[in-house]
């Protein structure tokens, strides 16, 4: 019996469906009719290893399920690609019983919490200016100093983050900077032998840097990795007076700028489609699909608010759009003028009831001003006038998902 036929006696004595692919082929096809909860990989196959099946999947947009990678001659460099790549885990054979049932129930457990419309770094691009920064991210994957990334609102500082966080291990991304000021310890405590991810140090005030600072000094006796994300220049906030120099040196000598979407707008149609066929698969939305037009317009729009603000508006026009084709007009009319700054006219039901036609026009208003901010939260609260902790309630209200902001 052939390890495929033992592992699927066992899973299915222990309850669970299982559906076995002989080759790389055959799982591929069974992936693009349908989304399992749980994938085991074997990284030797006849036809095409298992981390290039891996790679594909991330590629298309496909991993969005936890897949657990099995080799009888596994090494540390390929579980740790492997996990770079998106897997969950690495089981290297003979597996133990106890240690594939304890991975089964981890990988889906943990499968059943994630969200799974949120971009992957597959999502960036594949335009040669995004190949090359990818290649400069994975040339630091393994190295332990800060890391600064720098760039526009909602370019994907989270989700570069994530790329560089080492799988299973503690991940701590604060939501307010308070925590640099009062207790930089325990934030360094909680990421230990993880990723701690500072969203913005442009928004740091003098006692957080100072905290922060205190922190860059004892990540060592932690073996914890930071990253930073800046959407100003530091370099001119030092120069003002306004950013410790000494932080700015501490966390600057490993820095990447992430090219906004302008610079790459090849890449745009491909990273709609992208959102759109994760939306479609986790039945957020019906079946839809972009016109060539639809997609031409999308190109040429500038962007400011980046991947957020297309992910966003990809949402949006998934949703409201009437027919199962995403059409031109219906791009035209949810996307803001360009030259005037204005949005366009949009729909309000003036023949519903005044709560639900409120609703209706203050979840345009808010997906507005996220897209505007590029997701940017602490930003959007300044805008709109609220205290951030009235409009997260008031986001949840209106059933708005606010992804991990890029602040």
């Amino acid at each position: 019996m052939g390890i495929r036929e033992l592992l699927s006696e066992i899973l299915s004595d222990e309850g669970y469906q299982v559906r076995l692919a002989e080759n790389a082929g055959e799982a591929r096809a069974y992936r693009g009719r349908t989304r399992p909860d749980l994938v085991l990989l074997d990284i030797w196959m006849p036809d095409t290893d298992g981390i290039t099946l891996l790679k594909e999947w991330a590629s298309a947009g496909l991993l969005t399920m936890p897949v657990v990678m099995m080799s009888g001659h596994g090494t540390i460099d390929t579980a740790v690609q492997a996990t770079r790549i998106g897997a969950f885990d690495f089981l290297e054979k003979p597996i133990a019983l106890q240690k594939l049932l304890a991975t089964v129930g981890r990988a889906l457990k943990h499968g059943s919490e994630q969200p799974q419309s949120n971009l992957s770094l597959a999502a960036l691009g594949r335009a040669p200016l995004v190949t090359e920064f990818k290649q400069r991210l994975e040339r630091i994957a393994n190295q332990r100093t800060p890391v600064l990334l720098v760039g526009e609102p909602g370019v994907g500082i989270e989700l570069c983050a994530r790329f560089l966080h080492a799988r299973n291990t503690p991940w701590v991304a604060p939501e307010t900077n308070t925590a640099l000021a009062e207790a930089p310890l325990e934030l360094l405590e909680k990421a230990r032998e993880g990723t701690l991810l500072i969203h913005e140090l442009s928004e740091l005030n003098r006692l957080e840097q100072k905290g922060l600072l205190l922190l860059v000094s004892k990540l060592d006796r932690y073996n914890s990795r930071l990253v930073c994300g800046a959407t100003r220049p530091l370099a001119d906030l030092v120069a003002a007076g306004n950013f410790d120099p000494r932080l700015y040196a501490a966390i600057s000598s490993t820095a990447l700028r992430i090219p906004s979407l302008r610079e790459h707008r090849e890449d745009v149609p491909e990273i709609a489609r992208f959102v759109l066929s994760q939306l479609i698969e986790t039945k957020e939305v019906p079946p839809r699909e972009f016109s060539m037009a639809a997609l031409n317009a999308l190109r040429n729009h500038d962007w400011p608010g980046n991947l957020v603000q297309l992910q966003s508006a990809v949402q949006t026009l998934a949703r409201t759009a009437l027919g199962e084709q995403i059409t031109l007009e219906d791009v035209e009319r949810s996307l803001p003028h360009q030259s005037a700054g204005r949005p366009l006219p949009f729909d309000v039901p003036l023949e519903a009831p005044l709560r639900d036609a409120r609703d209706a026009f203050e979840r345009i208003y808010f997906e507005y001003h996220i897209a505007k901010e590029g997701g940017n939260i602490s930003r959007v609260a300044e805008s709109v006038g609220l205290e951030r902790t009235h409009l997260y309630r008031k986001l949840k209200q209106l059933g708005i998902k606010v992804n991990r902001r890029e602040e």
